[in-house]
């Protein structure tokens, strides 16, 4: 089996990526300033315009636009990539048009009334907290757009099969077509909290509104969320990363195992979320506890598998120590370091997130900044920086044009791990001593504020080094788009497995895995929703806080 893809540079299908991805960098670029901001609000730190409605429209903002529009923008556009450098083709490339001008006008339809200041709902819109109609609805039309990228995804897929029966998909293609799966299942639950409540009660359909089923159908969507935005960045980790470092992938079979055990385990865990919330029981939280621990494991083989494949890479460049393979790596290549340093983020960051999934710690941290710095450490660093250096390795491939500017794309991760890891330690230790998240300013407290300043000032200097390294991001990508030499486009190249799969197995049965998956969906879902919508309860109306 070949480790080199397609050239595809100048053609439809990259130049339908390559749109994909200029908008993710866009919302990358607006949601770092909107970060920042609220750094400096919290540490207290005084600024033009500073108020408590900026604040909270920044919290918003940063939110939706980094978690929602730039990791979903940024997966779809390298969905598309690999899957035309894999398997050669893109089929529906009108209705790979259309879902990005969906999810496009959805975007700029929600991030206009959150950057206007009239849905200052945050990251989570929880109800009874109202936002304009045209939040609601443009959010959804940014899902219906995804769901469109993940039929053409499918659809390509579907025909490649037809021509290779007996061929097992090729690596990174599975993984795409793993996160779809995961995507549709998770969308599955948020689309029900749009269309059945949310949209009708903006819109003043109904007058009230139940938090407690609006907060259940978010987390059915809200924490596989996690998983859509980490199981690409394992595609990358998997299947280029070892091709870079020059060695090959330890294992093909663990790999599939991955990923499939993310279809099957990454949705049923919602409830981990919830667990100060009434109206859900205690056994039912302890089994979406149960799961939840579960669904480390993965990240546990995936762990083991890319460090035994760059280890592979070292001893076939001659390192014989124990650990001397590791200074053997192309740690100034700036797309292996960014995806180093975020997979030694992600190290640290699992830690917390067994504290958050256990029920004893998790009442100790929750809704605290502790919440803010495990966030930030994990996803914000494992996929958000593995973004960033794929960003890197993507645009010459898709644009034919030479990576502009490589001194400043190799301090960029640096100052993105730096910053971050100032950022991250401030907020895990002051959520620990019992700084609330998404405060205006810690000092709001009085003397007990004053115990915080410290740790919010140094996050807030973590937040402008990690805004320093955003603006060198977005400085490269720029510089590479608009003035990077023209070159050759170079070919999608892949990581060989040590042992190659040749013969298609139980992990390639992703139909299968999709039933298994619907069903512990089911099984973790149905129950709990039919008791809360059967228990009769008042509900809310809208709260407008601005």
């Amino acid at each position: 089996m070949s480790g080199t893809g397609a050239v595809i540079g100048g053609t439809p299908q990259a130049r339908l990526a390559a749109t994909h991805i200029a908008v993710a960098v866009t919302a990358f670029a607006v949601a770092a300033c909107m970060g920042v901001l609220q750094g400096l609000s919290i540490a207290d730190f005084e600024f033009p315009m500073r108020s408590e409605q900026l604040y909270y429209i920044s919290v918003t903002a940063h939110g939706v636009l980094m978690a929602l529009v730039f990791t979903t923008f940024f997966i779809m556009g390298l969905g598309y990539a690999l899957t035309q450098a894999q398997l050669g083709r893109l089929v529906g490339l009108k209705t790979a048009w259309l879902g990005f001008w969906v999810a496009l006008g959805g975007t700029v339809t929600a991030a206009y009334t959150i950057l206007t200041g009239q849905s200052t709902v945050l990251y989570t819109f929880y109800p009874p907290m109202q936002a304009h109609p045209a939040f609601y609805i443009g959010a959804t039309l940014l899902v219906v757009g995804s769901w469109l990228w993940g039929g053409v995804v499918i659809a390509s897929y579907r025909s490649w099969k037809k021509d290779y029966p007996d061929t097992p998909v090729p690596m990174a293609t599975h993984g795409i077509l793993a996160t779809i799966i995961v995507w549709y299942l998770a969308t599955a639950g948020v689309a029900m909290e749009m269309l059945l409540q949310l949209i009708p009660w903006s819109l003043g359909w109904v007058e009230t509104i139940d938090p407690i089923i609006a907060r259940t159908l978010f987390w059915w969507f809200g924490h596989p969320l996690v998983y859509f935005w980490l199981m690409p960045a394992y595609v990358l980790w998997y299947t280029v990363m070892p091709r870079i470092a020059g060695g090959r992938l330890f294992s093909d079979k663990l790999a599939r195992m991955v990923f499939i055990l993310f279809v099957i385990l990454s949705t049923p865990v919602g409830f981990h979320h919830q667990f100060t919330d009434p109206g859900i029981s205690a056994g039912w939280k302890f089994a979406h506890t149960i799961t939840t621990f579960a669904i480390l494991f993965p990240s546990f083989v995936t762990a083991f598998t890319v460090i035994a494949s760059l280890e592979v890479a070292g001893r076939l460049k001659g390192a014989k120590g124990l650990f001397d393979w590791i200074g053997t790596l192309p740690w100034k290549d700036p797309f292996f370091l960014a995806m180093a340093l975020a997979m030694l983020s992600f190290a640290f960051g699992g830690f917390g997130g067994a504290i958050n999934a256990a029920y004893g710690m998790n009442s100790m941290v929750h809704n605290t900044a502790w919440i803010m710095g495990h966030f930030h450490v994990t996803l914000g660093t494992t996929s958000a920086l593995t973004f960033m250096g794929a960003t890197y390795w993507l645009m010459p491939r898709l644009l034919g044009r030479q990576l502009a500017l490589p001194g400043l794309a190799r301090l960029q991760p640096w100052l993105w791990f730096i910053g971050m890891g100032i950022f991250s330690t401030s907020f895990h230790i002051a959520g620990l001593r019992g700084l609330p998240r998404r405060v205006y300013s810690a000092s709001l407290a009085g003397e007990q504020g004053g115990a915080w300043a410290d740790l919010a000032q140094a996050g807030a200097i973590g937040g402008i080094v990690l805004f320093l390294s955003a603006l060198c991001f977005v400085a490269v990508v720029l510089g590479t788009w608009l003035g990077g030499k023209r070159i050759e486009a170079p070919a999608f190249e892949f990581a060989v497995p040590l042992e190659p799969v040749t013969e298609k197995g139980l992990w390639d049965r992703l139909g299968f895995w999709t039933i298994v998956g619907i069903v512990l969906v089911i099984l973790a879902y149905a129950y709990p929703l039919i008791t809360l919508w059967m228990t009769p309860r008042f509900g809310s109306p809208p709260f407008q806080p601005f």
